[in-house]
């Protein structure tokens, strides 16, 4: 069975494959050209929104009726992703970050107060803003060496690779128990790069006295809207889908094989088609008419299967990290500005307190290695408001994420109370190799559009869900779609992925469009 437009329907049919961040944003931009696009969106879940997902909880008992899971929050530099909020009244808080890494004395370090561990350090902490500068002047080629070797080779402390910046950048980027052979540039990015930054380099500290981050709102009826408003303008949306493998393609023109619910094969043609899923999901669906770049390009990207375990087990988390300010964790002041740090963390002067909401713990086997945790009551809004209120009366919940299947002999996981877990899931990550930025990232833009087939996600480029929804509105982009400005660092960002990713320089195509309508 073939699936065909109408003849007098000149519209070109798009299938968007895969309903996350980048595929809801490409049907989106691909939305707003009614006359132009017909717009088929196929997703093999029940509901939208890839990771970005929510899941119930008892509100007697924990303060709230629900809570994310898998995308938490992100950065103030998330405007696209924002502006999604905006529009279906979902507005992002703000959230002052608080971060515990390692564990004791030796181990321990927080943005928080000055400690120990970071008095120890402060000379490999001065230097690395110097370490931060020769990346970014010798890009691409320093950039591309892992950061491990670079480490190295400018003679920083392996306790300090291992102790602050692998941890550091492993909790912010998803990079998890590959960080180490993350390319150096990914690094500097993180630190002074205004469309990815997390922060900025802080040369006491490394990482600044709470920074701001934004948490949130609830993802499942965010998304849920957002499909209710889409279907509304005409897009088909179609879950509990899956695409098996691609039939044939030409350069007008994809057919595909679709399993439906009940298990029932059809094929349908459409003109063109955007893949919104992962580069290994992706050389799966095309199959045998994979051509010999795309089995290059997509192959280059390497996964690992990851595990979040959402719980209530206070005793393992207060086990496994430091959720509490402790004198003996603390460096002596140096600075007006740091006994101000340490009275906050005490809960001086009516403020909070030291609570942190991001968490890792270290392998003593390989320091390299780490599991990540956060207290969700500390952080996502709707928890941590009730808590606060209440002093503290409503049960924490937890979410500790354990990397790398491969490496479960390592895990923790059997120290967590079965009773205490309310949720399992498991997780398909992109692990953020050098190889990644020489094999996968330089060389997609030669994939886009060839045989019709377009493709879109955060692993283009970094883990992060407001890459997901700029790849997808470049990928409609690079179809004809219009890209509307609505925020200048935004439109900034956007040009500049469509330059890396598709080849395509934003204002020259612009003119040219211009040009053709006149």
């Amino acid at each position: 069975m073939s699936s065909q437009s109408p003849p007098c329907d000149k519209r070109r049919h798009i299938v968007v494959v895969g309903a996350g961040a980048a595929g809801m944003s490409c049907a989106t931009t691909l939305a707003n050209h009614p006359d132009r696009f017909k717009v088929t969106v196929i997703e093999k879940s029940d509901v939208v929104g890839g990771q970005a997902t929510s899941i119930p909880l008892d509100e007697q008992k924990f303060g709230a009726a629900w809570m994310n899971n898998g995308v938490q929050g992100g950065s103030p530099i998330f405007k696209h992703t924002f502006n999604y909020f905006d529009q279906y009244g979902h507005e992002a808080r703000e959230v002052e970050l608080q971060v515990s890494f390692g564990k004791g004395e030796d181990g321990f370090w927080t943005n928080c107060f000055p400690s120990k561990l970071i008095s120890r350090f402060s000379s490999d902490i001065k230097r690395f803003g110097f370490f931060l500068k020769v990346i970014k002047w010798t890009m691409p080629i320093l950039g591309l060496v892992p950061i491990r070797i670079m480490l190295r080779a400018f003679f920083f402390s392996k306790e300090f690779g291992d102790k602050m910046v692998y941890p550091l950048i492993a909790l912010f980027l998803g990079t998890g128990n590959q960080t180490a052979n993350v390319p150096s540039a990914i690094v500097e990015r993180l630190f002074q790069d205004p469309n990815l930054k997390l922060w900025d380099y802080d040369s006491q500290t490394l990482l600044p006295n709470l920074p701001v981050m934004v948490t949130f709102d609830h993802l499942h009826i965010f998304y849920k809207k957002w499909r209710e408003d889409l279907e509304s303008k005409g897009v088909e949306i179609r879950t509990n889908t899956e695409v098996v493998e691609v039939v044939s393609r030409s350069a007008d023109s994809a057919k595909l094989r679709i399993k439906n619910g009940s298990g029932q094969l059809t094929d349908h043609s459409f003109g063109g088609m955007v893949l919104c899923v992962l580069a290994d999901d992706a050389l799966r669906i095309l199959g045998n008419s994979a051509t010999w770049r795309e089995k290059f390009v997509l192959g280059g990207a390497a996964f690992y299967d990851d595990l979040t375990v959402t719980h209530y087990d206070t005793e393992y988390f207060n086990n496994h990290y430091e959720t509490a300010f402790k004198p003996e964790l603390c460096a002596e002041p140096r600075s007006e500005e740091q006994k101000k740090q340490i009275a906050f963390s005490e809960g001086d002067d009516n403020s909070v307190g030291f609570r942190p909401m991001y968490y890792t713990y270290t392998y003593q086997s390989d320091p390299r290695l780490i599991e990540m945790s956060f207290n969700c009551s500390n952080y996502q809004h709707q928890l941590k408001k009730p808590s606060l209120e209440s002093g503290d009366t409503f049960t924490p919940v937890y979410q500790t994420i354990f990397l790398n299947k491969k490496q479960d002999q390592l895990w923790t996981l059997d120290k967590i109370d079965k009773s205490k877990v309310i949720k399992r899931n498991w997780w398909h990550q992109l692990g953020h190799r050098w190889q990644h930025y020489l094999r996968v990232v330089p060389w997609m833009m030669f994939l886009h559009g060839r045989n019709s087939t377009y493709y879109a996600g955060s692993w283009t480029l970094v883990n992060m869900h407001e890459l997901a929804c700029v790849s997808g509105i470049a990928a409609a982009y690079h179809l004809g779609a219009d890209y509307i400005k609505f925020d200048d660092f935004a439109e900034d960002f956007f040009s500049k992925y469509l330059l890396l990713s598709h080849g395509i320089a934003h204002s020259r195509e612009e003119k040219r469009r211009r040009a053709s309508k006149e």
